[in-house]
């Protein structure tokens, strides 16, 4: 039998170590930013691109790859750029300065994107839950997941999770911020996210666990958001 190595390209970046390391502020939100891509076609698409638009295309070049488009989880600053509590953030609109890509973004989530960071209509590529945005010979499955904010969405591709605010190794996003919904992220983590294997590696959108990854059925254990027995119990938990 002849063993056929997948040509998935895959880079877990944390912003304040390995992109704008000289950024107490992004030190301190300790975001995570992905590239996925194909190796073999040298292209690859960047998720959630934020703090430091030349440290992570300076990333791509070294790697060999090329910028396709990005995946977009949500529109919060600190995922794709904008105002931050009076500071502004480098994100999607400087990106396309440098490289003009489209944004993937789930269908809710394109006109808060578009207030959040000053991006064109014609910037966003709006994408329902279970569309397959491709880049070379990888597939990836985009999974709505309501609740952090209306759009929010999740990447699956080849036994990895990228689950931006969705879901932490520990807790959840926050429902407080401007269309959060904490009935709908409840829904997403118990039913929209259900199906995926235990044995998936969840990579979440911040470092907020010592560990930058772990396996979905690790997460189902530990994690306190599966261990409440009810919608009713949620809403007083949040």
């Amino acid at each position: 039998m002849v063993l056929v190595s997948s040509p998935l390209y895959f880079r877990q970046l944390l912003a304040g170590r390995d992109i704008a390391s000289n950024d107490p502020t992004a030190r301190e939100m300790v975001n995570f930013i992905y590239l996925i891509g194909d190796r073999d076609a040298g292209r690859c698409l960047v998720v959630d691109p934020a703090w430091s638009i030349a440290d992570i295309l300076r990333v791509v070049a070294e790697d060999g790859m090329e910028l396709e488009g990005v995946l977009a989880t949500h529109y919060h600053p600190d995922h794709v750029g904008g105002d931050l509590f009076g500071s502004s953030v480098p994100g999607v609109s400087e990106l396309l300065e440098q490289a003009p890509v489209q944004i993937h973004c789930n269908r809710a989530e394109t006109e808060w994107i578009r207030r959040m960071t000053g991006v064109s209509q014609s910037d966003l590529h709006p994408c329902d839950s279970g569309d397959v945005v491709k880049v070379g010979a990888i597939e990836v499955r985009l999974i709505h997941t309501p609740g952090h904010t209306p759009g929010s969405q999740c990447f699956l591709v080849e036994g990895r999770l990228v689950a931006g605010d969705t879901l932490f190794l520990q807790g959840c996003g926050r429902t407080d911020f401007p269309g959060g919904d904490k009935d709908e992220i409840y829904r997403s983590l118990t039913q929209r996210l259900a199906k995926i294997p235990d044995d998936t590696v969840l990579y979440p959108g911040h470092l907020y666990d010592p560990r930058p990854s772990a396996t979905l059925g690790e997460t189902r254990r530990t994690n306190y958001v599966f261990q409440v027995p009810s919608l009713e119990e949620w809403r007083r938990l949040m």
